[in-house]
């Protein structure tokens, strides 16, 4: 028999569409399995989901299916086609060997690194740990080494005093606001666009409390001129961090503002890998590391920059502007590194997941369930299959040249 799901799944014929039907042997039921069965990848599966993220299950011969998310904002088509030129490396070999195949897909790639290929391996790092844990039968931060706290902080997006006030009644203790400043161009800023930043910032703080962490986040798009007009007007309020107060590729600048301010710096939503990390560390330009699950090098790659930051004293605070399942990665690797902060989400899992996550003090529960510890909603997500997400263009509104968004 089959049903009318898989029959119409069937006549549209889309690349991913066996993604939309409920498959028993995905459920946290399926039994674990000796450390010296036969476990074999069968098939990589990715597809775009709505709002512009694109979710991978990664199969294999015994029933058991890992979740990544291997996404690089406004780039899912790219993203997913390099998952398809990954595919016939991993298909067939052993998926609990994760460590190995990360330096096999990392290094026999001559041109090494980059947004695109360390997000494809991030996503699928996230789903080979996801297997393994379900294999073992337990999540992935026992393999990590075991939990190091009971429940993980996350912080919810807060740009109005009003966004504040209903997160804090939905349980939120920290929030994350940007920087409006409609004429991001300028390399100086007038002092009344400053002066307006500070004023915003002043009525988030008012409507948080003392109680509540603020963070603050540049994106990356502010001139290191104005960034320190900023930061300097910003100080009174005491943000929780300044995220990206200049573009993260200069390491240089970005430790000459931090030396400039005593509120911490935060960085890393774009830097990539280990190698990337080293730099910021060692020339002390940020004193909060945000390696993002699904662009940085996935689990195995985050847990190395975790410990190289405990070295230097750095908490982590991954970032995550993503999907449930990059969540439930940060969520694992938070779990068990003892320098975590604080935890960036933008989806809680609700309309993805059949147990979306829930706050509660600021904190959500770690997840229990072996690998990442979720299951997908397939018949939610069946509504929500392929976006056309592009990334905003933006030009400066008094000359019309390009501006960062």
């Amino acid at each position: 028999m089959v049903s009318r799901r898989e029959a119409i799944a069937r006549a549209t014929g889309f690349f991913g569409a066996g993604a939309l039907l409920a498959d028993p042997r995905t459920s946290f039921a399926h039994a674990p399995i000796a450390p010296r069965d036969p476990l074999k990848i069968t098939k990589l599966e990715p597809f775009l989901v709505k709002p512009r993220w694109l979710f991978l299950k990664v199969h294999t011969n015994a029933g058991i299916v890992g979740l990544g998310e291997p996404i690089l904002e406004g780039r899912a088509l790219t993203c997913k086609t390099a998952i398809e030129e990954i595919a016939p490396y991993l298909i067939g070999k052993d998926p609990r060997r994760v460590a190995h195949h990360w330096q096999a897909i990392y290094r026999h790639a001559f041109y090494r690194g980059g947004p695109i290929l360390t997000s494809a391996l991030s996503g699928i790092d996230q789903a080979l740990w996801d297997i393994k844990g379900k294999a073992l039968g337990v999540p992935v931060h026992e393999l990590l080494g075991g939990p190091t706290r009971d429940r993980v902080r996350v912080y919810a997006r807060g740009g109005t005093p009003e966004k504040i006030t209903e997160g804090k009644k939905r349980g939120f203790t920290a929030f994350k606001t940007g920087v409006s400043i409609g004429r991001s161009g300028r390399f100086v800023q007038t002092q009344a666009a400053i002066e307006q930043v500070a004023e915003e910032f002043a009525a988030l703080r008012k409507a948080a409390g003392k109680d509540c962490d603020i963070a603050i986040d540049f994106h990356g798009a502010i001139q290191p001129q104005t960034s320190k007009l900023l930061i300097k007007a910003l100080e009174p309020y005491q943000p929780f961090f300044i995220e990206e107060p200049v573009q993260c590729q200069n390491a240089d600048v970005l430790a000459d503002i931090a030396r400039g301010t005593h509120l911490p710096i935060a960085t890393g939503e774009r830097v990539f890998t280990k190698w990337g990390f080293r730099e910021i560390l060692e020339k002390r330009a940020a004193s909060i590391l945000q390696p993002d699950l699904s662009h940085a090098g996935g689990i195995t790659e985050c847990r190395l920059i975790a410990g190289m930051a405990e070295a230097y004293y750095v908490p982590i605070a991954p970032h995550c502007p993503l999907g449930p399942i990059s969540l439930a990665a940060g969520l694992q690797l938070a779990a068990a590194i003892p320098n975590f902060l604080c935890q960036e989400q933008v989806s809680l899992g609700d309309g993805y997941l059949k147990q979306p996550f829930h706050v509660e003090n600021g904190c959500v529960p770690i997840p229990s369930g072996p690998g990442l510890g979720i299951e997908l909603d397939e018949n939610a997500v069946a509504d929500k299959i392929n976006h056309d997400w592009r990334n905003p263009e933006t030009y400066d509104r008094e000359d019309g040249s390009v501006v960062d968004w």
